[in-house]
C-alpha cells in the first residue's frame, strides 16, 4: 500500500489571492476613497472605517469577492509553488473560511466565484497548477476550517491573519506559517513568517528535505 503523500495546506483570500489592485479600482469606481490612497487592500478598509463608512466596506468586500473575483491576481510565485509541490510529490489542500454570500449587500455565490477564478487561473490544469479539485474546501465558519486542517492531516498551514494561527483550536501537530507580504511579520514562537511564496516553498522544501 503506497505511502500518503504529505499534505501541505493553503489559506485563499489574501494569502493565494492578491485583492490590492482591484480593491482600490472597485473603491474608485464607486467613489469611496481619494485617488491618491495608496494602493493595497489595507489602505482602502483603513481610510473606510476612519471616516465611519464601515457598512460601505462590508458592502465594497462582497462585490469584490463575487462580481469582481475575475480581476483579482494571485500573489507572484504561487503557481511556481504548486509547481514545485506536485514535482516533490505533495499534497496541497485550500482551505478557506468564505461565507456562501455576503454579509451586506447583493447575494453574490461567493464559492462559485472562488472555484471560477481557481479554474480561470488554471489552478486545476496538470500542467500548470496540478490541483485536485477535491482538496479545495470552502469552509462556512472558522471552526469549520480548523477541523478541516485536522481532518486532512496537513502537515504545514500558510495564512495571512495572525490571529487565526493563535487560535486555541488549531491542530498540534500542523506547522505554522504567517504570510505577510507587505508588512513586517508579526513575530511570536509558534509560527514562521514568511513574506513571499518562493520563501515559502524553501521553507517547505527544508521541512522535507528536498
Amino acid at each position: 500500500m503506497a505511502a500518503a503523500k504529505p499534505r501541505i495546506g493553503l489559506d485563499f483570500d489574501n494569502t493565494i489571492v492578491c485583492y490590492d489592485g482591484i480593491f482600490h479600482r472597485a473603491a474608485l469606481e464607486q467613489d469611496l476613497i481619494p485617488a491618491d490612497l495608496p494602493l493595497n487592500k489595507e489602505s482602502v478598509r483603513n481610510f473606510l472605517r476612519k471616516v465611519g463608512r464601515e457598512d460601505d466596506w462590508t458592502c465594497l468586500q462582497g462585490y469584490v469577492y463575487g462580481s469582481r473575483m475575475s480581476d483579482a491576481d494571485p500573489f507572484p510565485g504561487l503557481l511556481d509553488f504548486l509547481r514545485m509541490a506536485k514535482e516533490q510529490g505533495l499534497q496541497v489542500c485550500i482551505i478557506s473560511h468564505k461565507t456562501k454570500t455576503p454579509y451586506r449587500g447583493p447575494s453574490y455565490d461567493l464559492h462559485a466565484a472562488a472555484l471560477e477564478w481557481m479554474e480561470a487561473q488554471r489552478f486545476f490544469d496538470p500542467g500548470v497548477g496540478g490541483l485536485d479539485r477535491k482538496n479545495v474546501y470552502l469552509e462556512l465558519t472558522k471552526q469549520a476550517k480548523l477541523q478541516r486542517i485536522g481532518t486532512t492531516g496537513c502537515e504545514i498551514f500558510i495564512d495571512d491573519l495572525p490571529e487565526f494561527l493563535s487560535e486555541p483550536n488549531f491542530p498540534e501537530t500542523t506547522k505554522r506559517v504567517l504570510f505577510s507580504p507587505s508588512n513586517t511579520p508579526e513575530h511570536d514562537p509558534r509560527w514562521r513568517p514568511v513574506q513571499s511564496w518562493s520563501e515559502f516553498g524553501a521553507f517547505v522544501k527544508a521541512c522535507y528535505g528536498f
